[in-house]
C-alpha cells in the first residue's frame, strides 16, 4: 500500500487549497478513505471521512461547509478542497486507509495558513 499526497503549501487566510492523494498497491474502490491533519504541539484530527463509493462523507466540525473531500476512483485518487482557510488549518495533513485491519499512511503535506 502506499499513499502519496500533494497540493499543500502557503496560502493568505481566506484562501483556498487542493490536497490530492494518489492510491496504489490495495483495490481502492472497496476502502474509505480518511484525510487527517496534525498541527504542532497538538494531537492529530480527523477532518473527513468518504465512503468507498463517494456517497457518504463526514467532517469534524471545525471544517464544515469549508471542506469537501472527494474521490475518484478511476484515478485512485482522493482529494480534499479546502477553501475560506483559516490559520488554525495550519497542520500537516495526510490521508489514511484502514486495509485488513492495517492503518496506511501517507507522508504528509504540509497546508501553512499566513498573510
Amino acid at each position: 500500500v502506499q499513499l502519496v499526497e500533494s497540493g499543500g503549501g502557503l496560502v493568505q487566510p481566506g484562501g483556498s487549497l487542493r490536497l490530492s492523494c494518489a492510491a496504489s498497491g490495495f483495490t481502492f474502490s472497496s476502502y474509505a478513505m480518511r484525510w487527517y491533519r496534525q498541527a504542532p504541539g497538538k494531537e492529530r484530527e480527523l477532518v473527513a471521512v468518504i465512503s468507498s463509493a463517494g456517497g457518504s462523507r463526514n467532517y469534524a466540525d471545525s471544517v464544515k461547509g469549508r471542506f469537501t473531500i472527494s474521490r475518484d476512483n478511476a484515478k485512485n485518487t482522493v482529494y480534499l478542497q479546502m477553501d475560506s482557510l483559516k490559520a488554525e488549518d495550519t497542520a500537516v495533513y495526510s490521508c489514511n486507509v484502514v486495509v485488513w485491519g492495517w492503518d496506511y499512511w501517507g507522508q504528509g503535506t504540509q497546508v501553512t495558513v499566513s498573510s
